[in-house]
Protein backbone atom coordinates (compact mmCIF):
# COMPACT_ATOMS: atom_id res chain seq x y z
CA UNK A 1 0.00 0.00 0.00
CA UNK A 2 1.35 3.58 -0.72
CA UNK A 3 2.32 5.47 2.10
CA UNK A 4 0.48 8.66 3.29
CA UNK A 5 2.40 11.53 3.70
CA UNK A 6 1.44 14.99 4.52
CA UNK A 7 2.58 18.21 3.78
CA UNK A 8 2.72 20.77 6.89
CA UNK A 9 2.24 24.68 6.20
CA UNK A 10 3.51 27.08 8.85
CA UNK A 11 2.42 31.14 7.49
CA UNK A 12 4.74 33.52 9.15
CA UNK A 13 4.96 37.43 8.77
CA UNK A 14 7.71 36.87 6.73
CA UNK A 15 8.49 33.32 6.15
CA UNK A 16 6.68 30.20 4.51
CA UNK A 17 7.49 27.06 5.95
CA UNK A 18 7.15 24.14 4.37
CA UNK A 19 7.22 19.94 5.84
CA UNK A 20 6.45 16.98 4.63
CA UNK A 21 5.52 14.72 7.39
CA UNK A 22 5.29 11.06 8.30
CA UNK A 23 2.75 10.53 11.68
CA UNK A 24 5.46 13.48 13.89
CA UNK A 25 8.60 12.59 11.68
CA UNK A 26 9.72 15.40 9.35
CA UNK A 27 11.55 13.94 6.37
CA UNK A 28 12.34 17.68 4.29
CA UNK A 29 11.09 20.84 4.73
CA UNK A 30 11.84 23.94 2.74
CA UNK A 31 11.45 28.02 3.68
CA UNK A 32 10.34 30.80 1.52
CA UNK A 33 11.45 34.21 2.65
CA UNK A 34 8.45 36.67 2.10
CA UNK A 35 6.79 39.45 3.91
CA UNK A 36 2.69 38.48 2.81
CA UNK A 37 1.66 41.90 4.74
CA UNK A 38 4.11 43.80 1.91
CA UNK A 39 3.59 41.45 -1.10
CA UNK A 40 -1.18 41.23 -0.23
CA UNK A 41 -0.95 45.43 0.39
CA UNK A 42 0.74 45.53 -3.40
CA UNK A 43 -2.29 43.78 -4.68
CA UNK A 44 -4.67 45.91 -6.98
CA UNK A 45 -7.35 44.62 -4.55
CA UNK A 46 -8.49 41.65 -2.00
CA UNK A 47 -9.19 39.13 -5.00
CA UNK A 48 -5.96 39.48 -6.34
CA UNK A 49 -4.52 39.57 -3.12
CA UNK A 50 -5.85 36.42 -2.69
CA UNK A 51 -4.66 34.73 -5.83
CA UNK A 52 -1.45 35.65 -4.92
CA UNK A 53 -1.27 34.30 -1.21
CA UNK A 54 -2.93 30.30 -2.91
CA UNK A 55 -0.24 30.54 -5.61
CA UNK A 56 2.49 31.47 -3.13
CA UNK A 57 1.46 28.25 -1.71
CA UNK A 58 1.10 26.61 -4.04
CA UNK A 59 4.70 26.64 -5.50
CA UNK A 60 6.12 25.19 -2.02
CA UNK A 61 3.28 21.93 -2.35
CA UNK A 62 4.40 21.35 -5.73
CA UNK A 63 8.42 21.57 -4.81
CA UNK A 64 7.33 18.93 -2.10
CA UNK A 65 5.04 16.71 -4.42
CA UNK A 66 7.69 16.42 -6.78
CA UNK A 67 10.11 14.78 -4.57
CA UNK A 68 7.55 13.26 -2.24
CA UNK A 69 4.78 12.09 -5.15
CA UNK A 70 3.02 9.88 -2.14
CA UNK A 71 1.52 13.26 -0.10
CA UNK A 72 -1.74 12.79 0.06
CA UNK A 73 -3.11 15.92 1.92
CA UNK A 74 -1.91 18.80 3.07
CA UNK A 75 -2.45 21.04 6.49
CA UNK A 76 -2.19 25.01 5.85
CA UNK A 77 -1.69 26.93 10.06
CA UNK A 78 -2.61 30.41 8.34
CA UNK A 79 -2.23 33.39 11.11
CA UNK A 80 -6.13 34.95 11.74
CA UNK A 81 -9.31 33.85 12.70
CA UNK A 82 -9.99 30.41 10.75
CA UNK A 83 -13.65 29.17 11.10
CA UNK A 84 -14.90 25.17 10.46
CA UNK A 85 -15.11 25.15 7.03
CA UNK A 86 -11.27 26.39 6.41
CA UNK A 87 -12.42 29.79 6.00
CA UNK A 88 -9.91 32.63 7.02
CA UNK A 89 -12.71 35.29 8.60
CA UNK A 90 -10.04 37.86 9.13
CA UNK A 91 -5.99 38.13 9.15
CA UNK A 92 -4.78 41.48 11.55
CA UNK A 93 -1.35 40.89 9.98
CA UNK A 94 -2.75 40.71 6.06
CA UNK A 95 -5.61 42.86 6.10
CA UNK A 96 -6.58 42.35 2.64
CA UNK A 97 -7.76 38.61 2.99
CA UNK A 98 -11.34 38.79 4.31
CA UNK A 99 -13.41 35.78 4.55
CA UNK A 100 -11.42 34.52 2.79
CA UNK A 101 -11.96 30.50 1.50
CA UNK A 102 -8.65 29.22 1.73
CA UNK A 103 -9.36 25.38 2.33
CA UNK A 104 -11.05 25.38 -1.27
CA UNK A 105 -8.86 27.08 -2.88
CA UNK A 106 -5.43 25.59 -2.07
CA UNK A 107 -7.63 22.57 -2.51
CA UNK A 108 -8.17 23.49 -5.88
CA UNK A 109 -4.73 24.52 -6.69
CA UNK A 110 -3.26 21.29 -5.77
CA UNK A 111 -5.91 18.80 -6.12
CA UNK A 112 -5.41 17.14 -2.90
CA UNK A 113 -7.49 17.45 0.72
CA UNK A 114 -7.13 20.41 2.86
CA UNK A 115 -7.04 21.36 6.07
CA UNK A 116 -6.57 24.30 7.60
CA UNK A 117 -5.88 25.53 11.31
CA UNK A 118 -4.94 28.64 13.03
CA UNK A 119 -1.36 29.20 13.60
CA UNK A 120 -1.14 29.43 17.15
CA UNK A 121 -3.50 26.75 17.78
CA UNK A 122 -1.06 24.50 15.46
CA UNK A 123 2.20 25.54 16.96
CA UNK A 124 0.12 24.95 20.53
CA UNK A 125 -0.45 21.66 19.08
CA UNK A 126 3.05 20.84 18.31
CA UNK A 127 4.41 21.93 21.61
CA UNK A 128 1.68 19.57 23.07
CA UNK A 129 2.87 16.84 21.21
CA UNK A 130 6.48 17.05 22.22
CA UNK A 131 5.72 17.34 25.86
CA UNK A 132 3.38 14.62 26.05
CA UNK A 133 6.77 12.11 25.19
CA UNK A 134 8.12 12.75 28.06
CA UNK A 135 4.45 13.81 30.38
CA UNK A 136 1.74 11.02 28.82
CA UNK A 137 -0.60 12.22 31.01
CA UNK A 138 -0.36 15.54 29.97
CA UNK A 139 -4.09 16.73 28.45
CA UNK A 140 -3.65 20.51 28.62
CA UNK A 141 -1.22 23.39 27.65
CA UNK A 142 -1.40 26.87 26.99
CA UNK A 143 0.70 28.26 24.10
CA UNK A 144 1.73 31.71 23.05
CA UNK A 145 3.35 32.50 19.72
CA UNK A 146 5.41 35.57 19.77
CA UNK A 147 6.45 36.55 16.13
CA UNK A 148 5.01 39.02 13.91
CA UNK A 149 2.38 39.25 15.31
CA UNK A 150 1.29 37.61 18.73
CA UNK A 151 -1.01 34.28 18.66
CA UNK A 152 -2.75 31.88 21.51
CA UNK A 153 -3.91 28.36 21.47
CA UNK A 154 -5.19 26.07 23.99
CA UNK A 155 -4.86 22.91 23.55
CA UNK A 156 -7.48 21.15 26.20
CA UNK A 157 -8.54 17.49 26.58
CA UNK A 158 -5.91 16.36 24.25
CA UNK A 159 -7.39 18.99 21.39
CA UNK A 160 -7.27 22.45 19.99
CA UNK A 161 -9.76 24.64 22.01
CA UNK A 162 -11.15 27.02 18.82
CA UNK A 163 -14.49 28.81 20.57
CA UNK A 164 -17.64 28.77 18.66
CA UNK A 165 -16.52 30.98 15.72
CA UNK A 166 -12.49 29.66 15.64
CA UNK A 167 -11.48 33.06 17.46
CA UNK A 168 -10.73 31.70 21.04
CA UNK A 169 -7.60 32.14 22.09
CA UNK A 170 -6.53 35.29 20.23
CA UNK A 171 -4.49 36.03 22.87
CA UNK A 172 -2.69 38.77 21.01
CA UNK A 173 -5.79 41.17 20.57
CA UNK A 174 -6.28 41.10 24.67
CA UNK A 175 -6.32 44.63 25.06
CA UNK A 176 -3.40 45.89 27.40
CA UNK A 177 -3.14 49.78 26.62
CA UNK A 178 -6.53 51.36 26.67
CA UNK A 179 -6.48 53.94 24.07
CA UNK A 180 -2.95 52.34 22.95
CA UNK A 181 -1.20 52.31 19.18
CA UNK A 182 -4.20 51.01 16.43
CA UNK A 183 -4.00 47.74 15.92
CA UNK A 184 -4.82 45.35 12.21
CA UNK A 185 -7.45 44.01 14.13
CA UNK A 186 -9.27 47.37 14.72
CA UNK A 187 -9.15 47.97 18.01
CA UNK A 188 -6.62 49.91 19.98
CA UNK A 189 -3.66 48.89 22.58
CA UNK A 190 -3.69 45.08 21.56
CA UNK A 191 -1.12 42.76 23.06
CA UNK A 192 0.40 42.28 19.72
CA UNK A 193 1.25 45.94 19.76
CA UNK A 194 3.84 45.29 22.40
CA UNK A 195 4.87 42.17 22.68
CA UNK A 196 5.64 40.67 19.06
CA UNK A 197 8.14 41.70 17.13
CA UNK A 198 6.95 44.72 15.63
CA UNK A 199 5.61 45.97 18.57
CA UNK A 200 8.66 45.54 20.19
CA UNK A 201 10.25 47.93 17.18
CA UNK A 202 7.64 50.29 17.73
CA UNK A 203 8.55 50.59 21.24
CA UNK A 204 11.96 51.36 20.64
CA UNK A 205 11.13 53.78 17.79
CA UNK A 206 9.04 55.83 20.14
CA UNK A 207 12.48 55.43 22.04
CA UNK A 208 15.21 56.16 20.17
CA UNK A 209 13.63 57.37 16.71
CA UNK A 210 15.50 54.75 14.93
CA UNK A 211 14.13 51.06 14.07
CA UNK A 212 16.08 48.33 13.86
CA UNK A 213 15.16 44.79 13.21
CA UNK A 214 14.12 42.65 17.16
CA UNK A 215 16.51 40.97 16.52
CA UNK A 216 19.59 43.84 16.28
CA UNK A 217 17.26 44.74 19.50
CA UNK A 218 18.19 42.27 21.72
CA UNK A 219 21.79 42.15 20.13
CA UNK A 220 21.99 45.72 21.90
CA UNK A 221 20.30 44.41 24.57
CA UNK A 222 22.84 41.74 25.35
CA UNK A 223 25.19 44.88 25.54
CA UNK A 224 23.71 46.57 27.89
CA UNK A 225 21.69 49.08 25.88
CA UNK A 226 19.02 50.41 28.72
CA UNK A 227 16.87 51.63 25.93
CA UNK A 228 16.91 47.87 24.57
CA UNK A 229 16.54 46.73 27.81
CA UNK A 230 13.50 48.81 28.03
CA UNK A 231 11.20 47.73 25.34
CA UNK A 232 11.98 44.32 26.12
CA UNK A 233 10.74 44.59 29.61
CA UNK A 234 7.84 46.22 28.32
CA UNK A 235 6.63 43.72 26.14
CA UNK A 236 7.55 41.12 29.17
CA UNK A 237 5.01 42.96 31.51
CA UNK A 238 2.34 43.44 29.35
CA UNK A 239 3.24 39.83 28.63
CA UNK A 240 2.49 38.90 32.06
CA UNK A 241 -0.11 40.86 32.79
CA UNK A 242 -2.08 39.10 29.83
CA UNK A 243 -1.32 35.64 31.09
CA UNK A 244 -2.31 36.23 34.40
CA UNK A 245 -6.24 37.29 33.27
CA UNK A 246 -6.37 34.19 30.46
CA UNK A 247 -4.85 31.48 33.91
CA UNK A 248 -7.30 33.41 36.10
CA UNK A 249 -9.98 31.90 33.28
CA UNK A 250 -8.35 29.07 32.08
CA UNK A 251 -6.76 27.49 34.46
CA UNK A 252 -3.56 25.57 32.49
CA UNK A 253 -0.36 24.42 34.48
CA UNK A 254 1.77 24.50 31.34
CA UNK A 255 2.53 27.46 29.50
CA UNK A 256 5.04 27.52 26.46
CA UNK A 257 6.08 30.59 24.45
CA UNK A 258 7.48 30.09 21.19
CA UNK A 259 7.99 32.15 18.01
CA UNK A 260 10.70 33.88 16.83
CA UNK A 261 10.90 36.39 19.64
CA UNK A 262 11.34 33.44 22.26
CA UNK A 263 14.90 33.47 20.87
CA UNK A 264 15.27 36.77 23.21
CA UNK A 265 13.55 34.44 26.05
CA UNK A 266 16.27 36.02 28.43
CA UNK A 267 15.42 39.47 28.27
CA UNK A 268 11.64 39.60 28.28
CA UNK A 269 11.29 36.26 30.60
CA UNK A 270 12.25 37.91 34.07
CA UNK A 271 9.42 41.31 33.84
CA UNK A 272 7.03 38.72 32.06
CA UNK A 273 7.08 36.06 35.15
CA UNK A 274 7.42 38.79 37.82
CA UNK A 275 4.21 40.56 36.42
CA UNK A 276 2.77 37.21 36.19
CA UNK A 277 3.31 36.18 39.71
CA UNK A 278 1.56 39.89 41.34
CA UNK A 279 -1.28 39.99 38.97
CA UNK A 280 -2.24 35.86 39.35
CA UNK A 281 -4.72 35.13 41.97
CA UNK A 282 -3.00 33.63 45.18
CA UNK A 283 -3.88 29.95 44.24
CA UNK A 284 -2.33 29.76 40.83
CA UNK A 285 1.19 31.13 42.04
CA UNK A 286 3.89 28.61 41.65
CA UNK A 287 1.03 26.50 40.18
CA UNK A 288 2.09 27.44 36.77
CA UNK A 289 5.10 26.42 34.63
CA UNK A 290 5.76 28.70 32.23
CA UNK A 291 8.76 27.94 30.09
CA UNK A 292 10.50 28.80 26.28
CA UNK A 293 8.97 26.20 23.73
CA UNK A 294 11.14 23.15 22.91
CA UNK A 295 10.73 23.44 18.76
CA UNK A 296 9.18 26.54 17.73
CA UNK A 297 10.82 26.06 14.12
CA UNK A 298 8.97 22.37 13.74
CA UNK A 299 6.03 22.93 15.95
CA UNK A 300 3.55 24.66 13.62
CA UNK A 301 4.40 22.54 10.99
CA UNK A 302 4.18 19.27 12.61
CA UNK A 303 1.47 20.18 14.76
CA UNK A 304 -0.90 21.16 11.20
CA UNK A 305 0.38 17.84 9.58
CA UNK A 306 -0.69 16.02 12.76
CA UNK A 307 -4.38 17.52 12.93
CA UNK A 308 -4.48 17.19 9.30
CA UNK A 309 -3.75 12.84 9.41
CA UNK A 310 -6.35 13.14 12.03
CA UNK A 311 -9.43 15.50 10.54
CA UNK A 312 -8.43 14.08 6.76
CA UNK A 313 -8.61 10.45 7.00
CA UNK A 314 -7.84 8.30 3.86
CA UNK A 315 -8.45 4.84 2.81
Amino acid sequence: MTERLTIGIDIGGTNLRFGVFRGHECLDSIRHAVDLRDKCAAAADPETAAQLFTGLLETGIAQLRHQYPEAARVGVAVPGFVNARGILLQSPNIPQLINFDLQSSVQQACQLPVFVENDANAAGYGEFWEEKQDTPELRDLLYVGLGTGVGGGWVHENRPWRGEHGTAMEIGHLIVVPGGRRCGCGNQGCLEQYASARGIRSSYVELTGTGPDTAVIAQLADEGRPEATQVFQMAGDYLGQALAHILKVADVRVVRVGGGVSAAWDYFAPAMLQRLDADLIPALRGQVEVKRGNDDDLAGMRGVALLTEQELHLD
